[in-house]
């Protein structure tokens, strides 16, 4: 981003290539027709203070202003607070569960089925086929931390944090997939999304951990878009003077991003066929995991999303379902309480409606290479906000105590309707392996640091039981809990060494590991 600002500031002339030559404000006429561009879309109180701004200030601002079309901005408003109705479908949406035909579940599934789907993801890893982004733009704000929630320590014996374990199931997995197909330079390439406030900090967390073990060049971070945030009349605020407040683009922003970071080409200079996207926030997460991969593969599908079985009617998740026949998303706010407690017909002690969409999804390359299609009609969503900002008349800094204005924002599972059935796939998986997302402060109770390492620990323990360990309690809160290094195992596999010793909680196995 750096750079392509200065690039542009060197086009207009506006920038300095030695020390002590001052910056050059835009000319009179750039700054004339920028005017004009925003005074007819009703827009120029961005310009406000422009005329009081230092040299400095003003070739920032207009860099900025030059980055936005406003008339983009008005027009996603307006479609974004009064979205249009689908006259294809008068009256409530029609929801329904998706078709045996898509899905799977590993609660259910044949033994036979999985082991085929595990051997298939394997060996496309090891043929260097399948790359992971990971969606890591968010702070750790509701967890008293201004670090990107990547960073974060969730209280485990090793002290490693969301990027260090993701990281090193990324080497577990790669280590998997070259000695079972004797191969010595198997890669699975990590693009990490991130926002403008995460960018640099996450930049120099990688960096100063060395990249937690895997290759530098197999890292690429980049970062997504932002938009200006808005009034509540649809007006651009200011951040300050010289500054349009900017949020980002929401995690639907990662497709947009691929294409203007060059991710996908990157992508396709390696011959990727197969991406596995994910939240940081999830600290069960498996990476690359070669039976959702080696799934989708078989299917032949483009899109496919992992969820985990609906706790209770009430839960406040969204889910994965059928809406107007096509794949979808829906908010649990959009189900009404006899949608949510109806029970499956032929499993009537579980509930109809239970996939939980734990935004953790499969592309295949051919559809990222259809992003220009489709993209620019994926609606945007509002997030009404508190949104500090620059008061036009009085020029002083407003820090609202209510909600003000509007963020807009795109989700990454709108693309699902635009899919044919046939190209989308959903994988249930156990949520005790797989999902225990980190969103709220210590002490919570609920998806929290606690839970967080409680569910870690946990697993461990369940792993070196089934290896033929036996774990010994000790004292204190953590008296139960094994935490098994990703580098010793990725999914509960090569702990027999284990079989028939004691093991005393709390505990860290740690075991040497060679890429």
């Amino acid at each position: 981003m750096t750079a392509m600002v200065n690039n542009l500031l060197d086009k207009l002339n506006l920038s300095s290539k030695g020390e002590g030559v001052p910056v050059k404000e835009p000319s009179n006429d750039q700054i004339s027709g920028l005017r004009d561009k925003y005074s007819s879309a009703g827009q120029d109180q961005v310009l406000a203070f422009y005329d009081t701004l230092e040299t400095a200030e003003k070739a920032r601002l207009y860099e900025q202003l030059c980055s936005i079309d406003p008339n983009h901005i008005n027009e996603i408003t307006d479609k974004a607070l009064h979205p249009p109705k689908n006259s294809d479908h008068e009256g409530e949406p029609k929801l329904e569960p998706l078709p045996e035909s898509a899905t799977a579940s590993l609660l259910d599934a044949k033994p036979e089925d999985i082991e085929s789907w595990y051997s298939s993801g394997l060996e496309l890893i090891a043929d260097n086929k399948v790359a992971v982004v990971l969606m890591a733009g968010g702070q750790g704000t509701r967890l008293g931390s201004s670090a990107p929630k990547g960073c974060f320590d969730i209280g485990l014996p090793s002290k490693k944090s969301l990027f260090q374990i993701q990281a090193e199931r990324i080497r577990k997995v790669q280590q998997l997939a070259g000695k079972k197909h004797s191969k010595n330079n198997v890669l699975v390439p990590w693009y990490v999304m991130t926002s403008g406030p995460t960018r640099e900090p996450t930049q120099k967390f990688f960096e100063e951990h060395n990249y937690f073990g895997l290759q530098k060049d197999n890292v690429m971070i980049f970062e997504q878009g932002v938009l200006p945030c808005v009034s509540n009349e649809g007006k651009i605020f200011l951040e300050t003077k010289s500054k349009v407040a900017v949020a980002p683009d929401g995690n639907g922003g990662i497709y947009q991003a691929l294409l203007t970071s060059n991710v996908r080409t990157n992508m396709r200079k390696r011959g990727i066929e197969h991406i596995h996207a994910y939240c940081v926030d999830n600290c069960l997460v498996k990476v690359a995991d070669p039976v959702f991969i080696g799934f989708a593969a078989h299917k032949e599908v483009d899109v496919a999303t992992k969820v985990v079985r609906k706790r209770s009617a009430n839960e406040s998740v969204g889910l994965i379902v059928l809406k107007n026949g096509k794949p979808d998303a829906v908010e649990y706010s959009e189900i009404d309480n006899t949608t949510a407690e109806a029970k499956d017909p032929k499993q009537p002690d579980i509930l109809k409606y239970r996939a939980a969409n734990i935004v953790n999804h499969y592309y295949s390359f051919n559809f990222l290479e259809t992003i220009e299609t489709w993209a620019h009609i994926l609606p945007y969503h509002v997030a009404r906000k508190k949104i500090p900002h620059v008061d036009i008349e009085s020029g002083e800094t407003v820090k609202p105590e209510k909600i003000n204005g509007i963020k807009l924002e795109q989700f990454v599972f709108d693309v699902f309707p635009m899919l044919e059935l046939k190209k989308f796939a959903c994988m249930e998986v156990k949520r005790e392996d797989e999902f225990s997302p980190l969103k709220n402060a210590k002490g919570t109770g609920e998806d929290d640091p606690d839970t967080s390492k409680r569910d870690i620990t946990t697993q461990g323990r369940r792993w070196v039981q089934s290896a033929g360990a036996t774990v010994r309690s000790g004292g204190g809160m953590d008296a139960s809990g094994v935490e098994v290094s990703p580098l010793a195992s990725y999914g509960g596999e090569g702990l027999e060494q284990f079989k028939g010793r004691i093991i005393s909680a709390p505990a860290v196995l740690e075991v040497e590991f060679d890429d």
